[in-house]
This record gives C-alpha cells, structure tokens and sequence, in this order.
C-alpha cells in the first residue's frame, strides 16, 4: 500500500502542475457539439421570410417558426435556441433566418442570447431583407448608394459568389419588370465599409452598378464580424419572383453550410398528347372549334379540318430533340394510326416516329381517345352527365376503360414500341373528377386500372395539383401550357388568345371580365402576325421556369397539333430552354423525369413532408457525421457537399458515395438501413471539431495508481473540479450588438408587388 501511496503521490505532483498550467481549453475537452438539422424561421409576416421558408417547405427541410406578431410565440433565450443530450452540448437549429439584422430592437435580450449562440455554435443568419447600412458592414445606402425601384435591372454574381454559394448560376440574375406602371422590386445598393470594425469584414456574392457612378453596389453579401456570419439580402421580393428563384438556392446553401435535409432541383418535362390521331381546328371567324358541343359539326353544315403531323413533322421532332439534348414524352393514340391507315392504306407518320423511337418516350394515352368518365348528354351546352330513368348517373363501363387501355398496349406491341403498361393518361384527363360537371371519378375506372397494372395516372395540375390515390394507382398532375390543342398554325394560336383575353369592347369574348379565376385581360387584342413571339412566348416561358425554378416535378403538356404545320411549341420550348441555358451553369442541368420517376418524386415528398408534420424524424450533425432517424422504409432526401459517402454496414473504403453531383453539391433520397437510420460522413463538414494535442508520454503506471489513490483519500470530487471546469465557464457570450440610430427601420418592404404574378 505504502508504494502505491508513494507511486501515486509522483504522479500526482508531477500531473498537477500540468493541469493547473498546460491544461487544454474546455472546447477540446468537451465531445463536439450536436447540431440538429432545422432552422428556426423569425417570421415578420413579410413576404421575403415567406419566400424562405416556401424554399425550405419545397425542399422538405424542417423549420420552427417564431411569429412576431404573436404574443404567445417562445422567447428566444438560450434555453430555446439549445441545451444538453447525452452529456453533448446541442444546438437546436442550424441556421437562423431573421427578417432583418435585428428585429427584436435595440439592446433586445433575445437578440444578444441569439448572437452568443451563433458565436458558440458557428450558427449562420441570413437577414432576409435589411437596410444597407453600417449594421452590416455597408455604407448608408442613400448616401454612397441607391434606393429605389430595381425592375428590369440585371445583376451579376461576384466571383466569390461563383465560388461561393451561387456557383450553379451562370452569372446573371435579372429582375423582372412585369408591369411598367408597377414598382415591383425595391431595393439598396451599396458599397462595403472603407473602415469596418476590427476583425469584420464584407463579401459581396452579388452586385450591380450604383446609378450614377461607378461603383457596384451589393445585393446579396457576407457579413462576417463578432465571431458570426450573416448573409444580408438588401432588396425585397416574394417567392414567385425570378430574382429571388435564382437565388433562393444559394442562400439555403450558405444558411445550412451545405448540410441540410431536403432535394431541389429543376426539373421539366412536356408531354405531347394525341400522337398519331388528330386535333380539330379553331374557326377564327365563328370562334369555336367545329366538333365540340358548342361550335357544331357535320349535322349544322360545318366541316371539321383536323390537325395531324406529317412524316416530316416527326422528322423535325426527333432532329429537334437531338439537336437540343431533351426528349419529349410523346402520349399516343394507336387507334388514330390504325383510322389513318384504313382510310390512306398507310400512315407515314408512325412509319417515322416508331423508326425514330428511341429519341422520345412513350405513354399509354388510350387506343381511341374516347372520353371515359360519365356518358356525356350533347344535346345541351355545356355538356352535363347523362342519368338512368332513376336520375343516377350513367358511367362508361369498365369493360370499355379496360379495351381502351389494353388495346393500345397491344397496338405497341404489334408495332415493337416500347411504352411502360404502368403510365396512362386518359383522353381529357376523362374518368377522373370534371367539375363542375362531374364531381366525382368514374367509378369503374380504379377497377379498371387494377386489371390493366396501371400505378402512374395523368391528371389536370390545373383543376387537381395535388397527388391523390386513385384505386391501385397515384396521380400525376400535369401543367397545361397555354398553347391550344386546336391551333396547328399561329394565326389561330392568336386569334384564339386574343378571344380568351380581350374584352367585349375589344371584339374578345370577356372570359377575362367575368371570371376571377382567368388573368386580367389583355389592354389590346394581340397582332395576329407577331403576338405569338412577342408576347404569348415570352409569357409562357416566364410561367413554365417559375415552375422549372420551384423545385417542381409536376410535367407539362401540350398536344401533337403544335408540332405540325407552323409548328407553334417549339418557339416556346426553345425560349424555355436557352433562358434557362443563359441563366444556369451547366453543374446544374434540368432534370426531365419519365412519368412514373415525377410520380415517385411525388410520392415519396409527401410522404416525408408526412413524416416531418408527425414529428418522427430526428437529424443531426455531429462533427464530420450527420445521422437521421426515421420511420423505417422511408427515404431521406438529403443534400451534402461534395465527398459524402453513405455509411452502411459499417464505414470502410468501399463506402458508396451519397446521392448525384448537382447544383456544386449532392442530392438525392437516400435509402435508410433496416432501423430507419441513415449514416452519412462529410468530407471534413463545418463546425468539424480540430484533433487535441497529443498528450504529453506520461509513466503507464501513473493512472492506475493515481485512481487508487484518488479513491482512498476521497479526492476525486475535488480533483475532478480542478480538471473539468464547468464548461460554461470558458464561453465568453457575444456582446449585445448595436444597432446605429435611423437604420432599423428601413422601408418595410418597399412599394414592390408582393403578389404571385
């Protein structure tokens, strides 16, 4: 005992002077910190927060909200903002997104307990929409800078914007001007502080020139000062705005370091429905279309003059195709081509597209187009529901939805197309709710979709935008662009546009004057020869990239007659795409996604957002490693930087690396182990804590011996102070920031349009 006492006390004198003098700092001593993947939202009912917190809803990345304007709302205190799990120091969220640099007010407790946490933690904040002024390290704006009204203007992001958190743009960020009587977007310019306060400083990821002069001022800019980052956005906009869709990526990015829950990514499709058969004609002079029920037909002395593609048409289709690297998803009709040939002997055209399959997809659109839901009483206009001698309404069969799908199948098979038996669209979208006059879905066609083995079920985005069951099968919304089925030339398109949207007074049918649900109208019928490329183009491209931009899966469609004769689609397409093309670099390409993979997109976002609603998924980062929780079988969409791999049974060199390359980051859904647990290590992820210092060589007996000593003369509690500080004891919390008079109350949001548009 005496040599243990002897041997102990040596190493106890000689350990002692190094605790008290070399001992490391309390951060290599405590475990790294947990950092929980959710960003808390400070929401001042501003359009720019709700712009955010729509990405991040979109993307499927959690958030708490804190509502200003709610007397009940959480204090924000450092009880809220974090605690201790497991021995581990946890923050609770992982960026914060604030409406302003502080919009809690001046010497606001709330404020400096939110800076302190950002300090410790390395916490992000981006001030959705701030003044430009020396708060966040710029000069006043109206001194040295711009306010004002910024539509039309085209900014630019800065190299280190490119090689920041916007490097998936190309380098130009315009901002609409919808509405030359409108301002729709307001905003600062300003240049960085000459002298900023020490150790702070100011980079700006996108700029553009200061009226007047020659600087550029920042719109979008690091702020780094106090041991914190804040990314300070000094224009308005709300989630519908190009601008902001351009950016809204990056900003998540930059908030979450590249780490987050949740997938975006652009995505577009265009579907072209009735290939092979043939669209009737827009009258322009009667202003209807012969054929449908309130224009007439053959019995009223009026001739139909169907639209069909040509063997050339289809040659143009494939060429276009080639020639600009997308494939159109064409939805075909086989009993149109067995009508052509049994009235020509042949049909060139599908000679041509079955030759050229291989350039586009194919999808079950029904052999003969027929409509499928209620059996259709014509005899008045508009149309309604035929009823049995008990008022009960009269179906389409089953048996007649079942040939109608299996027919079609079968014509592809005698042809050796290609087509999915899993994907159909209906003609008209028929057999599924119609309103107003069919409220409700055909009741034979689920039966019939279980017999046939369809999953994938086109529907209208327009009337339904939402993904619903459907017997065996899940919808597929799909956009209808506003190229009309019955217009294969562009004088029609017009004259048709021109009835739709002008008033009465201007010879137009005053749809748009009646009802809320249509646009506003037109201030002038458009010009039958250049109306088409100078505003209907411009304006759907503008619609379709909203879409393309939101992070929307959902398909757009069009029909075979806009790719014959003037072959009206293709302008819109092509403005579409080179748009896109000018605006993103190419690390960020369009995803177009056959319709069962946008149905599985679908599928699988509801199911999580599900998930998130419930509460059952828990995720953090913890150093260089982010694990998920979830309910077991459901996949994780992820995002993760470049060299994350997903650990699976057990981490080694053979790992597979997470997700695709997109955007200068990895997305994808993950598919969890057996526990609903996903693994995934970072290559060298933010916040990731440093090796200690190696230990000083110490006598292998010393521990052993100490310990025992230590238990013998009830020393540990007292030594244990000495070596384990409280931890809080070595963080120095961010002093209160203040904010310079006359700079927090910035113009709320400016005179812009805060409406979608």
């Amino acid at each position: 005992m005496r040599h243990a006492i002897r041997t102990a006390a040596a190493c106890l004198a000689a350990a002692l002077p190094m605790v008290l003098t070399t001992a490391p700092p309390a951060a290599a001593e405590e475990p790294a910190p947990r950092i929980d993947l959710r960003v808390l939202v400070v929401d001042d009912g501003g359009p720019a927060v709700d712009a955010i917190a729509a990405a991040l809803r979109d993307a499927g990345t959690p958030y708490t909200t804190v509502d200003l304007a709610d007397d009940d709302r959480p204090t924000v205190d450092e009880d809220f903002l974090g605690d201790t799990v497991d021995g581990r120091p946890r923050a609770r969220y992982q960026g914060v997104v604030l409406p302003n640099e502080n919009p809690f007010g001046a010497g606001s407790a709330e404020m400096a307990a939110l800076a302190a946490y950002e300090a410790e933690f390395g916490i992000r904040q981006v001030d959705a929409y701030t003044y430009a002024g020396p708060a966040v390290g710029l000069d006043p704006a109206q001194e040295t800078g711009y306010a004002g009204p910024l539509d039309g203007e085209t900014a630019q992001v800065t190299e280190a914007g490119r090689d920041g958190p916007f490097g998936y743009l190309d380098g130009k960020v315009p901002f609409e001007d919808n509405d030359p009587q409108v301002d729709e977007s307001y905003g600062y310019l300003s240049v960085p502080l000459a002298d900023p306060p020490e150790g702070a400083s100011f980079t700006s990821y996108v700029d553009a020139p200061v009226p007047g002069g020659q600087e550029r001022g920042s719109l979008v800019g690091e702020y780094t000062h106090d041991g914190r980052s804040e990314l300070v956005v000094t224009f308005v906009y709300n989630r519908h705005q190009q601008q902001y869709r351009l950016l809204a990526r990056g900003i998540v990015a930059w908030l979450t370091q590249g780490v987050h829950l949740g997938v975006d990514r652009n995505h577009f499709a265009v579907h072209v429905d009735d290939v092979f058969a043939a669209d009737d004609r827009w009258h322009t002079e009667l202003n209807c279309t012969p054929g449908d029920v309130d224009c007439g037909g053959a019995d009223d002395g009026l001739e139909t003059d169907p639209i069909r593609m040509t063997e050339a048409d289809a040659a143009h289709a494939a060429q276009w195709s080639a020639d600009r690297g997308f494939t159109l998803d064409m939805a075909f009709n086989g009993g149109g081509s067995d009508l052509h040939r049994s009235e020509h002997g042949s049909d060139p055209l599908a000679a041509r597209m079955l030759a050229d399959q291989a350039s586009h997809r194919w999808i079950n659109h029904t052999y003969n187009h027929l409509f499928l839901g209620c059996v259709q009483d014509v005899t008045v206009v508009p149309w309604r529901c035929a009823t049995d001698e008990e008022g009960q309404t009269r179906w389409e069969s089953r048996a007649l939805i079942t040939t109608q799908i299996d027919n079609n199948l079968s014509w592809a098979d005698r042809n050796n197309l290609a087509v999915d038996e899993r994907e159909l669209v209906t003609g008209e979208h028929s057999g599924l709710v119609t309103l107003p006059q069919q409220p409700q879905d055909n009741p034979n066609l689920a039966p019939s979709l279980t017999t046939t083995g369809v999953t994938w079920i086109a529907s209208d985005a327009s009337r339904e935008a939402a993904q619903r069951p459907l017997g065996p099968a899940l919808t597929v919304p799909r956009y209808p662009m506003n190229i009309f089925y019955n217009a294969g030339r562009t004088a029609e398109q017009v004259d048709e546009y021109n009835w739709i949207y002008t008033r009465r007074s201007d010879g137009g049918s005053g749809l748009c004057e009646d009802s809320p649900a249509t646009t506003t109208c037109l201030d002038a019928p458009l010009d039958i020869s250049t109306g088409y490329e100078s505003h209907i183009v411009p304006l759907e491209a503008r619609i379709a990239l909203r879409h393309v931009m939101g992070n929307d899966p959902r398909p757009h469609f069009i029909h075979q007659s806009n790719l014959a004769e003037d072959r009206i689609a293709y302008p819109a397409l092509d403005r579409i795409l080179d748009d896109y093309a000018d605006l993103f670099a190419g690390n960020t390409p369009m995803v177009s996604l056959p319709m069962r993979d946008i149905g599985q997109e679908m599928r699988q976002r509801a199911a999580w957002r599900a998930a998130l609603d419930a509460g059952e998924i828990t995720a953090h980062r913890t150093g260089s490693t982010v694990t998920v929780d979830a309910p077991a079988g459901l996949h994780v969409p992820l995002t993760a930087p470049e060299g994350t791999v997903q650990r699976l049974d057990g981490l080694d060199d053979s790992a597979p690396a997470f997700g695709e390359p997109y955007a200068g980051l990895r997305t994808g859904w993950a598919e969890p182990g057996g526990d609903g647990r996903t693994v995934l290590d970072l290559p060298g992820a933010p916040g990731e804590p440093q090796e200690p210092d190696a230990p000083q060589e110490q006598d292998p007996r010393c521990l052993p011996e100490l310990l025992s000593l230590l238990d013998l003369l009830g020393l540990l509690e007292e030594v244990c102070g000495l070596l384990t500080p409280d931890a809080q004891g070595f963080r120095d919390p961010a002093g209160q920031t203040e904010v310079p008079a006359g700079t927090t109350d910035p113009v709320p949001y400016g005179p812009g349009d805060t409406a979608a548009r």
